[in-house]
């Protein structure tokens, strides 16, 4: 990895740890870091890579990837096995950051889809056809969630775990690639996570790791991670890619941005607002919602932070008030479970809080917890794992963790759940 650093480079990354040094205020002592894994590109510089899919309302899906030589953003698609019957065109961007210039960024959204259909696909040029399945159009839907994902040998057992799981859309509450301001290490996550991503979509929202800002040196946050990771915010009416919702099948989705403004009169918190009103719990019986920084955490690791103690109590009551079934986060390098909670009690009506930041990043584990345990947590432990959320109809789903024990994925938690829809007690 040593020829990823400039003289300019070193530079920056003496600023970033003075930053860092001041900044912070997470006093938990980390596990050594941990091996990253890098995986190269391909000699062939118009070759596309770094290939993944998202959703984009009910029956299309964008297509994103990478050369590092001008190509068109083309897409030919078809159910497979032909990827020639359609065709669609969309844009391509670059970026800038200190030293580094970004491959060729494209973007490509098609359809109409059939649901619950694989679909060949061929990306500008290149002959090689790639496959995807397009998500189904109601339940039951299974959900592959995990958080802070790195790109270690961890990252790559949770990886081929959950490619065994039959999943049809992944959801990652935050913490990508861990580039943390090194953007070669954007490739290489991009490389990584390729196989599965171009396979099936992948919905993301943004934790710390992303932010990537430097001061005087670089000012603009989230630079690698919009140009990179670009999900549909205009179709649900926001104004920015950090924060967003959709339906698919039966659920509807929120993703929710940690590290951006959140208070009450902000404009994360009025798109909020008006999302939560639209939903029509007839077509989407399911809500699940999408934060980086947990709201509940037991864990002696990122106590006391802004981005989860003030957005909970900006947030919290709107996500009560709808009757949102489950909340994930990550950024705590463990897994935790809790009951049905809302303002720190027990409360039936109440999002099942999941703390699921254990895919596998470079950090290592957050191995603390505090002792006794608070009666709301109900289930903790400090693995890498990824989590699996089966909704099976208006009523039941089915919570499932696998964590990673000796490159075995190892069901350690399981609950079924009913939704809040179903619960006369807690109509909205």
């Amino acid at each position: 990895m040593g020829t990823y650093f400039s003289n300019r480079s070193l530079l920056v990354l003496v600023i970033i740890g003075i930053y860092l040094g001041f900044g912070a205020v997470h006093c938990y002592n980390r596990p050594p870091p941990r091996k990253t894994v890098y995986v190269p590109q391909d000699d062939d510089d118009s070759a596309p890579q770094q290939v993944h899919i998202y959703q984009v309302g009910q029956n299309k899906m964008g297509i994103s990837w990478i050369t590092n030589n001008p190509t068109p953003a083309t897409v030919k698609y078809g159910p497979s096995p032909s990827a020639d019957a359609f065709s669609a065109t969309g844009t391509t961007s670059s970026y800038h950051y200190t030293g580094y210039q970004s491959g060729e960024i494209h973007n490509v959204v098609i359809g109409s889809l059939n649901p619950n259909t694989v679909y060949s696909y061929k990306l500008g040029d290149s002959p090689k056809t790639y496959n995807f399945k397009t998500t189904p159009n109601q339940l039951p839907i299974k959900f592959a969630v995990i958080g802070d994902l790195g790109q270690t040998e961890d990252t790559s057992s949770t990886l081929d775990h959950i490619s065994k799981s039959n999943y049809d859309m992944l959801l990652l509450p935050g913490d990508l690639s861990y580039a943390d301001f090194i953007q070669p290490l954007w490739d290489s996550f991009g490389r990584l996570v390729e196989p599965l991503a171009s396979q099936r979509p992948w919905m993301v929202t943004q934790g710390n790791h992303e932010v990537e800002k430097i001061p005087i040196i670089h000012r603009t946050p989230f630079t690698a991670y919009n140009a990179r990771w670009k999900m549909p915010f205009e179709e649900s009416g926001s104004d920015s890619n950090l924060y967003y919702s959709f339906d698919v099948s039966g659920v509807h989705v929120i993703m929710l941005g940690s590290y951006t403004d959140f208070d009450e009169d902000s404009s994360q918190y009025k798109w909020l607002q008006g999302d939560l009103q639209k939903i029509n719990r007839k077509n989407t019986p399911w809500i699940v919602a999408l934060i980086h920084a947990p709201w509940y955490n037991t864990n002696e690791a990122h106590q006391g932070e802004d981005e989860s103690v003030d957005m909970k109590a900006s947030m919290e009551d709107l996500l009560y008030h709808a009757r949102i079934d489950f909340v994930f986060a990550g950024h705590v390098h463990a897994y935790e479970r809790f009951t049905r909670v809302y303002k720190d009690k027990s409360d039936n009506c109440g999002p099942v809080h999941i703390t699921i930041g254990d895919g596998g990043n470079r950090e290592g584990l957050a191995s603390k917890y505090q002792d006794p345990k608070p009666d709301i947590s109900l289930f903790r432990e400090a693995s890498f794992g990824h989590g699996l959320l089966e909704v099976f109809n208006a009523s039941h789903a089915l919570w499932t963790w696998h964590k990673n024990d000796n490159d075995e994925s190892v069901v350690s938690d399981s609950v079924w759940l009913t939704s809040l829809s179903s619960n006369t007690a807690c109509k909205a």
